[in-house]
């Protein structure tokens, strides 16, 4: 790169960085602040809570970056503008592929960014909290559940002990199980305790018994054991003993098994999350090009700037939504997984067109123009009509 070319690349570069961090920063505290029961009613230590809320960072950041990458290309391009150095650099013999350039290799950095989150570590996060949220469910039955109380645990699952003993296990167990209301079963233990075994944990009681509603009638089950385990995997996820599709990894996801319950009864969902992942790195150099299509452009006034500022991000906005619509259709059927591809190459083939057109400028500051008068047209005769 050309000196022009470094000072470009370290404006938007830094824009990138401010905007990234910034948004994930303001988007994490929100989400943070959801699982904040984690330190109250379930008495989790704060390592455990920044540990669960961390986890969200890559899939956050991972949707965040093309976002921050437009903004900080319009940024940079506007600052550019209004400092009449792209005029300079234009007088000065730099082309407009020169001056693309910075913007490409930002793009591409940011791709790649985006490329390892959606394929390697977000899908490994979302693994990593479901995994977690299991074992904080296990300890919640050993270090916040009261001695002597009935405490509901899940919609419909009751838990109680009676006391504890010298090692820590707990006495007196008695559980209640009324999510299914076909199938009521009711747990009776002198002990239980909570162990891992081969990275799952169970909760096993010793010397009771289940009693268990049969469905359409009166007669009561009654199973007596001397040691019973339950996986207390089911209250991190009811119903649901495999991995959702998010936190497969793509490996999986590439190579699924037909047999798998959850695959059969939504295929559609596997489908859709492993185009999503591969199509996830095209956005970032759709962003840039729509940007530099908008205020690439030496400009002496300011004159149509704020209006192509509105076209691209109006353009930009609906990529977004276009990806969203591509995404549910992919889910439902097989066909429509290509417009996920489709959309974010399409923007950029446009956007590239709209680059070497002689008359850029005027494609997106009249467009933008036309469009924001007409809004503003008819925002003014609606606020005419209720004024009346």
């Amino acid at each position: 790169m050309s000196i022009a070319e470094r000072y470009i690349f370290r404006i938007a570069f830094v824009a990138f960085l401010a905007a990234l961090v910034g948004l994930t920063t303001v988007i994490w505290l929100t989400q943070a602040l959801r699982e904040f029961d984690l330190l109250t009613t379930k008495g989790q230590s704060v390592v455990v809570f920044l540990a669960v809320t961390g986890l969200t960072l890559p899939s956050l950041a991972m949707l965040i970056a093309p976002f921050a990458l437009f903004g900080a290309s319009l940024y940079a391009l506007n600052r550019l503008n209004g400092d009449s150095e792209l005029i300079v650099m234009s007088a000065a013999g730099l082309s407009p592929v020169q001056l693309l350039r910075p913007f490409l290799a930002l793009a591409l950095l940011v791709s790649l960014l985006v490329g390892t989150i959606s394929l390697w570590l977000m899908p490994a996060s979302f693994r990593e909290i479901r995994d977690l949220v299991t074992k904080i469910r296990a300890d919640f039955l050993t270090r916040v559940v009261r001695e002597g109380t009935f405490t509901t645990l899940d919609l419909g699952f009751v838990f109680h002990y009676r006391d504890r003993g010298p090692g820590g296990e707990l006495r007196g167990v008695f559980m209640q199980d009324r999510r299914d209301p076909a199938r009521i079963s009711s747990y009776l233990a002198e002990v239980g305790q909570t162990v891992e075994i081969d990275g799952q944990n169970y909760l096993v009681l010793d010397k009771g018994s289940v009693q268990r509603q049969q469905p359409n009638s009166r007669d009561v089950a009654i199973i007596v054991f001397e040691r019973y385990a339950i996986d207390l995997a089911q209250f991190a996820a009811q119903g649901e003993d495999s991995y959702k599709p998010r936190e497969r990894s793509t490996r999986e996801l590439l190579t699924l098994d037909p047999k798998d319950p959850q695959v059969q009864r939504w295929p559609g969902r596997f489908r859709s999350e492993l185009h999503d992942r591969f199509a996830n790195p095209l956005y970032p150099l759709a962003a840039v090009l729509i940007a530099f299509a908008a205020l690439g452009q030496a400009r002496t006034t300011r004159q149509g700037r704020g209006a192509a500022v509105f076209a691209a991000v109006l353009a930009f906005g609906l990529l977004r939504l276009a990806g969203v619509g591509a995404t549910t259709m992919a889910a439902r059927s097989a066909v429509a997984a290509p417009l996920m591809y489709l959309a974010p190459l399409l923007a950029a083939a446009v956007a590239a067109g709209v680059i070497v057109a002689p008359n850029r400028a005027s494609l997106f500051g009249g467009f933008g123009a036309r469009l924001a008068g007409t809004l503003t047209e008819r925002l003014g005769r609606l606020a005419a009509r209720s004024a009346r």
